[in-house]
């Protein structure tokens, strides 16, 4: 708990004085201009209110990525951003965030964030806190679907059946472009939580379960069955998500699996048409799981000013606030208590989440890195070749075996 004090505007407390100022330091990876000066106007806010001096450090995103590991270990900040799942978990491996389980219990935090906590958490221990996320799922034309009396599917057989009209009406039934590898791994990440659960999911993106297991089979069998069925854009490797995209804007696909970012691959006036939906049902005992990739924000173990870090992560962490941090780059908010965003898209993955038991990352953030870029070749190669199913596999077991040394 903080210390005792009057309270101020916005709830932060104030304290009594000390000879020497205190300092916060936080290191940001933000490349939206708007979103940085949101959070330059917070930290002022907290600055007059607290007295503590807060000095924003902005890098380059990729930049980042190489810096952090260092600077977590000599000369840290009391305050970055980073990304949870996977890519935060080797981190606390290293004892280099801190535990904030403490904040979270002081906060309420677990009240407000349901299924997305457990991104942030290793051994029932918190170690950042959540931060814009994008909702996987089905995006279609609302349009489209009003016009030619199609029902979003439910189900895997609706989705199926969905197929049998798109192909009838000359439309490619789910635009997919795996040029750069990544859509096929996160079909490979709805098909899994669908079929094999989270806890089961998990477990392979850690290492603990082989490619070559028999509860993966149903997946693979199942999603094969789909590629037979031609529901996936023909020669899906030479195009990207956004040519993807765009076949859905242009109304020559009938679906995409994909997160709110689709919208850019929309003329602005035709954004409304959007609608979503999450990934068909395919095992109706298995509970909603869904892909929910967040960024997040932390206290680095070798901080200096935890208790400050503390106090502004709380400040910053206020549903107004963090609402208008996040509403700059069209994020979802994990938090179920924020202002409703000008979005409707943002506003129907609000909603969405309220029914969603647990979620993973997406495929890349969850494993190791190198895991990973095998895991991104090997699913699109199934994508195009899926008589090769035992083959690849194989190559992504050893994989496995040789990066998790077993």
């Amino acid at each position: 708990m903080i210390g005792t004090g009057a309270v101020l505007a916005g709830g932060l407390l104030a304290r009594p004085a000390i000879a020497q100022a205190r300092e916060l330091t936080i290191i940001s990876n933000i490349g939206n201009a708007d979103q940085r000066a949101v959070l330059q106007r917070l930290a002022d806010e907290y600055a007059k209110a607290s007295g503590v001096a807060v000095t924003i450090n902005n890098m380059d995103h990729e930049a980042h990525k190489t810096a952090i590991r260092s600077y977590l270990v000599v000369g840290a900040p009391d305050i970055c951003f980073w990304f949870s799942g996977n890519r935060m978990k080797a981190f606390v491996k290293r004892g280099l965030f801190d535990d904030i389980s403490d904040l979270y219990e002081r906060e309420g935090y677990k009240n407000v964030l349901g299924a997305t906590t457990g991104a942030l958490t290793v051994d029932d221990r918190q170690y950042g806190l959540p931060l814009g996320g994008l909702l996987w799922g089905m995006f279609y034309r609302r349009d489209v679907f009003e016009a030619k009396g199609w029902t979003a599917p439910a189900t895997v057989e609706d989705l199926l059946k969905l197929g049998e009209q798109a192909r009838s009406a000359g439309m490619v039934p789910v635009s997919m472009g795996t040029k750069e590898m990544w859509p096929a791994a996160g079909w490979f990440d709805h098909m899994n939580l669908r079929i094999g659960g989270l806890e089961k999911h998990l477990a392979l993106m850690d290492g603990k379960l082989p490619y070559t297991d028999a509860s993966l089979k149903p997946v693979f069998d199942k999603w094969e069955e789909l590629i037979r069925a031609d529901l996936f854009t023909p020669n899906h490797t030479s195009s990207g998500w956004e040519q993807a995209a765009a076949a859905l804007a242009q109304k020559k696909a009938a679906m995409m699996d994909l997160a709110g970012f689709i919208k850019y691959g929309f003329p602005p006036d035709e954004v409304d048409q959007l609608a979503y939906v999450p990934f068909p049902v395919i095992d109706p005992s298995i509970a909603r799981y869904e892909d929910f990739s967040l960024n997040s924000i932390h206290i680095p173990k070798n901080g200096k000013n935890k208790q400050d870090a503390r106090d502004f992560l709380a400040y910053f962490y206020k549903p107004e606030n963090l609402a208008a941090f996040l509403e700059a780059e069209s994020a979802v908010p994990p938090r179920n208590d924020c202002p409703p965003s000008k979005d409707p898209l943002i506003n129907a993955a609000v909603e969405s989440m309220k029914t969603v038991v647990g979620t993973a990352q997406y495929y890349d953030r969850d494993t190791d890195p190198d895991m990973a870029q095998e895991g991104l070749k090997g699913f699109q190669e199934f994508m195009v070749k899926p008589e090769r199913r035992d083959q690849i596999l194989e190559r992504l077991e050893g994989t496995r075996k040789r990066i998790f040394k077993e």
